[in-house]
């Protein structure tokens, strides 16, 4: 008996389904084997590097890690003290190798006021006539926390969203002439999980929604500066154990899928220039796997569970998770 058409049809779409997400499977879990440096990054892109939120987690360790590699960096922060300690360990670590450090007071939670225009009119003049060839947008805010959004004030929204998007535009706008006139650079856009691999993350919606647009800008600016000798790229990292992570909630995730800054950026420079999006470590590549082998519905049922018993830890400890925090 001749089998129906339908059914051919029906079984020809469930083939190229499931061939979709093995390709996808293999592009996730093989990303590291190819994502080898692009040879010297100080002689592909340029001499110095600038690094927002470079204090503490992902921004203090990409610096580091940056500067271990040869190139001179720009460190942009709020706190004049922890910029200068951070300076300190890149000279005590790295000078005799001709590394140098510049440092930029910054707070983006100003951005778009007259205090902020002063700090970006500082940054734009620092990296004048510099050979910058890298910038890590890595900047970013988490506070309030996990709470419905009628609980929420909206200055600390305001805040959010000032440092997560308009700063992150704001300091690519500010580099990416000079990279334009040199032929050459590399732009990396730290994103996040929330929004490049969850259907939602509720009670942080504001969060994830500025993270969803630093992977839709990293998209975009990608296709309009390849052409100009620019690679643009959105990293997205899962669970780095930085200040994002508060203590009350590190005892909830699997130890093993929670790496260190360190791990993250020795893995996150590695991969600068190999794609638009990227997931630089393994570890949060077998996340992302999962979350995508996992059905919608599941996923929001469980986060929104997780992010209630958030919600619950902190309104008992009258406590915000997230300080402001630049890494």
């Amino acid at each position: 008996m001749a089998m129906p058409i339908w059914l051919i049809l029906l079984a020809s779409l469930g083939a190229v389904h499931v061939a979709a997400d093995v390709l996808r499977l293999v592009a996730t879990l093989t990303f590291g084997l190819r994502a080898r440096p692009r040879g010297d990054l100080r002689r592909r892109y340029g001499s110095w590097a600038v690094v927002t939120g470079p204090t503490s987690g992902i921004g203090r360790a990409m610096a580091m890690e940056l500067a271990g590699r040869g190139l001179s960096v720009v460190l942009v922060g709020r706190d004049p003290a922890k910029l200068r300690d951070v300076a300190g360990a890149i000279a005590r670590s790295h000078s005799r190798h001709g590394v140098r450090t510049k440092t930029v007071v910054f707070d983006f939670s100003l951005v778009s006021t007259v205090q902020g225009e002063k700090a970006m009119a500082a940054l734009r003049e620092t990296v004048e006539g510099l050979d910058v060839g890298v910038v890590v947008n890595n900047a970013g805010v988490a506070k309030p926390g996990a709470m419905f959004l009628h609980e929420a004030e909206v200055e600390p929204l305001m805040r959010m969203i000032r440092v997560n998007m308009l700063a992150l535009t704001n300091v690519t706008a500010a580099v990416l002439p000079g990279m334009v006139m040199r032929g050459r650079g590399a732009v990396v856009n730290i994103g996040s999980a929330s929004a490049e691999a969850l259907p939602s993350f509720p009670l942080y919606s504001v969060y994830a929604g500025t993270k969803a647009y630093v992977g839709e800008f990293s998209r975009g600016l990608s296709v309009e500066y390849e052409s100009k000798g620019i690679d643009v790229q959105c990293q997205v990292p899962c669970l780095v154990e930085t200040n994002m992570i508060s203590r009350a909630m590190k005892g909830i995730f699997l130890s093993q899928f929670v790496v260190t800054p360190e791990e993250y950026a020795r893995a996150a420079v590695q991969s600068i220039g190999h794609g638009r999006m990227c997931v630089p470590n393994m570890a949060h590549r077998v996340q992302l796997l999962g979350m995508r082998s996992t059905p919608d519905f599941v996923l929001n049922w469980y986060r929104l569970r997780l992010h209630l018993q958030q919600r619950a830890i902190f309104r008992s400890r009258r406590c915000h998770p997230y300080p402001l925090q630049e890494g």
